[in-house]
């Protein structure tokens, strides 16, 4: 499993009865995550010192309790800065797993002899995007939320990259992976996040596991002649890293040659020595 161990800001403290219990700078936050599926002693001190607590609904669906928790504030991790603010469906605007993501791509751009394009696909609130633009890339952010794109921005003047050489777009990605291909542009560098379900801007229905592989043999066409990497995370259950190995090498190894891994993602427990689980990842470099 690739583990995401090198945060400061950010713990998740201990796990129970299908929550999480997590540290998030200065606040405690308590979450719902189906992968608790034990139900163990809640020991540490911070079960009673709650500053936030995600409440599932049984008919789906929930909603925050909140005990003086402001409505946003800051994290870091290395020189990046994140705003945070809880919203509606548990999420906080970022996914610290991902970390292990960020130092993976961010050696081989630091690493690489020339200057690096990087497209970020169902890009979020910018993790990826300025990890890659600290690194030294020029990146291509594009997400359909306006409301994400425009925090991603605010990450990025947070983390003194409001002058990085960043392009953010408002955009179907199906739809702008159609028009790069057109336009004859290519990526040394490509990221994507897919959600396991969605609808586009005219109402187009997404599954991942029905629109993975031909979204991604179109991405695939967007890797420049010298592309160094290729990242795909997925949150869908029954997608284990096996099948993500599976569709980059038949994707793009086969073409290119290059090395293919994939793992679980996970984060530490304080309190009990696991390894949380939290997604999967399938990884392509040169």
């Amino acid at each position: 499993m690739w583990i995401a161990q090198n945060w400061n800001d950010y713990e998740v403290i201990d796990t129970s009865k299908g929550e999480k219990l997590e540290r998030w700078g200065d606040y405690i936050l308590l979450r719902p995550d189906p992968q608790v599926i034990w139900n163990t002693p809640r020991q540490a001190k911070e079960w009673k010192k709650l500053n936030g607590h995600y409440h599932r609904s049984s008919k789906g669906g929930g909603e925050w309790e909140f005990f003086h928790l402001p409505d946003e504030w800051n994290i870091h991790y290395n020189k990046l800065t994140f705003r945070l603010k809880p919203f509606s469906f548990k999420h906080t605007g970022l996914f610290p797993e991902q970390a292990v993501n960020w130092d993976w791509f961010t050696d081989i751009i630091q690493t690489a002899d020339r200057p690096m394009k990087v497209l970020n696909l169902f890009a979020y609130t910018g993790g990826a995007t300025l990890a890659a633009a600290s690194a030294g890339a020029s990146v291509t952010h594009v997400d359909a939320s306006k409301g994400m794109v425009n925090w991603a921005k605010e990450n990025a003047a947070a983390s003194g990259l409001s002058n990085a050489p960043i392009r953010y777009l408002v955009d179907d990605c199906v739809k702008f992976v159609e028009r790069e291909i057109r336009r004859g542009n290519t990526y040394d560098g490509i990221i994507m996040d897919p959600p396991s379900y969605g609808r586009g801007p005219k109402g187009e229905i997404w599954k991942m596991e029905d629109h993975i592989y031909s979204f991604m043999e179109l991405t695939a066409s967007l890797l420049s002649e010298r592309a160094e990497f290729f990242l795909i995370n997925s949150y869908t259950t029954g997608l284990q890293p096996a099948v993500l190995s599976y569709l980059l090498n038949t994707v793009i190894s086969k073409k290119r040659g290059g090395q293919v891994s994939a793992s679980e993602i996970g984060l530490p427990v304080r309190e009990n020595g696991l390894i949380l689980p939290c997604g999967a990842s399938g990884r392509w470099m040169r």
